[in-house]
């Protein structure tokens, strides 16, 4: 049998190789657009390993999450690939964030995080003695790692088992040829018996030209970082992270540490004008056109007019970014902050504008669809791998 992963990010790699553990005489080809695997969300993000505190207990996102850190984290090891498991502290800024602190904290235990501890702010002072709180969560289990080199690491076992990876092969048309599927790139036509489309930011669209429908639609959201200045870095020890709003699938701005050097600040949460659009420049008529014409994106801004607002605000100014930092971190100026990168979220919504918070897996005849994979997913890829193996193996 043949099967064709479209999207070679972390988590297209990662489902191909327990695929191919899982039918090791199945004939697996992976299919990504550009010219190397790992450009887009897993290249764009800051690193973090998360171990599963957000995520509503029993939900797919929690179970992956605590699962696949563990596995994450052998993977690396085993790999001699970078990573640290540093511990992060989540900080509540005033009595007034007491209550979802807490919460937070309940739903970090339900999902079987270990080594979590509630403290105050003389401890939070004794582990990041710049910090601002009034109390916060210490998690030791999270750390952060070289997803680059994860990737690369992926790539050098696939081959090995045999596993193509086809770069420069944008998937342009699918059509029904039999039982299979015919899928034409620029690199040729590639025909399979199933297809999992792990496709991220354009996954909505993959899934509409192979079961000629979507369900729902990606939205893109630009993050915007700030670096902090090499004499200034001394503030920041590893993960610092406000307490999020639990209406809303993104952590507010944080300070993050990264793996190769250097710290992170960020990310601000805004609408991208084009599915890649990692500058406020880069616009796409038709991405545009795809969010702007879809009625659930209309609900979302109507149900989220207030903080949407305020992150549009937030991203053309400095001033405002710098204060939201601040409410950690208050020693932190203008002056201590420098340009960074960004990064993309495929944030599925559905028609009603209600944000999709879990992983979201489809399947129909002969396909399987990865529909929302955002955060943790390169965490959480070896175990959302797995799940994706184990389905397409029930389908033979």
């Amino acid at each position: 049998m043949g099967i064709i992963v479209i999207g070679g990010g972390i988590v297209g790699l990662a489902s191909a190789l327990h695929i191919s553990s899982r039918l090791p005489r199945a004939r697996i080809t992976v299919l990504e657009k550009e010219v190397r695997v790992g450009q887009h969300q897993t290249g764009h993000n800051s690193g973090v390993l998360h171990c599963g505190l957000y995520y509503k207990p029993g939900s797919i996102k929690a179970r992956m999450a605590v699962t696949g850190i563990r596995r994450m984290v052998e993977f690396c090891q085993e790999n001699a690939i970078p990573h640290e498991i540093c511990g992060k502290l989540v900080v509540a800024a005033s009595d007034a964030q007491i209550p979802a602190l807490n919460d937070l904290f309940e739903r970090g235990t339900a999902n079987g995080l270990q080594g979590l501890r509630r403290i105050g702010r003389d401890e939070l002072r004794e582990i990041e003695p710049h910090v601002a709180g009034v109390a916060g969560i210490h998690v030791p289990q999270e750390g952060i790692a070289d997803y680059a080199a994860v990737c690369d690491a992926m790539v050098h076992k696939l081959n090995m088992a045999g596993v193509r990876v086809i770069t420069g092969a944008r998937v342009e048309r699918v059509r029904r040829l039999g039982s299979n599927w015919l899928l034409e790139t620029p690199s040729g036509s590639f025909e399979a018996s199933f297809v999992v489309n792990c496709a991220g930011l354009h996954s909505d669209r993959v899934s509409a030209m192979v079961s000629g429908r979507r369900e729902l639609r990606i939205v893109p959201f630009r993050g915007e970082y700030y670096k902090i200045k090499p004499e200034r870095q001394y503030l920041v020890r590893n993960l610092i992270y406000p307490v999020p709003d639990p209406r809303f699938p993104f952590l507010g701005v944080h300070f993050t540490r990264l793996i190769h050097g250097g710290i992170e600040a960020g990310p601000n949460a805004v609408l991208a004008f084009a599915r890649e659009g990692y500058r406020k420049t880069d616009i796409s008529i038709r991405d545009l056109a795809d969010t702007f014409t879809y009625r659930g994106f209309w609900s979302f801004l109507s149900r989220y007019s207030g903080v949407s607002w305020q992150e549009l605000r937030r991203s053309f100014s400095k001033e405002r970014f710098c204060r939201s930092l601040q409410e950690l971190v208050p020693e932190i100026g203008l002056d201590d902050l420098e340009t960074g990168g960004a990064g993309v979220r495929a944030q599925a919504i559905e028609p009603d504008g209600s944000l999709v918070q879990d992983f979201r897996f489809v399947e129909n005849s002969g396909a399987l669809h990865v529909l929302n994979a955002p955060s943790p997913a390169a965490t959480a890829s070896l175990a959302i791998g797995e799940e994706i193996a184990n389905r397409v193996a029930a389908t033979k």
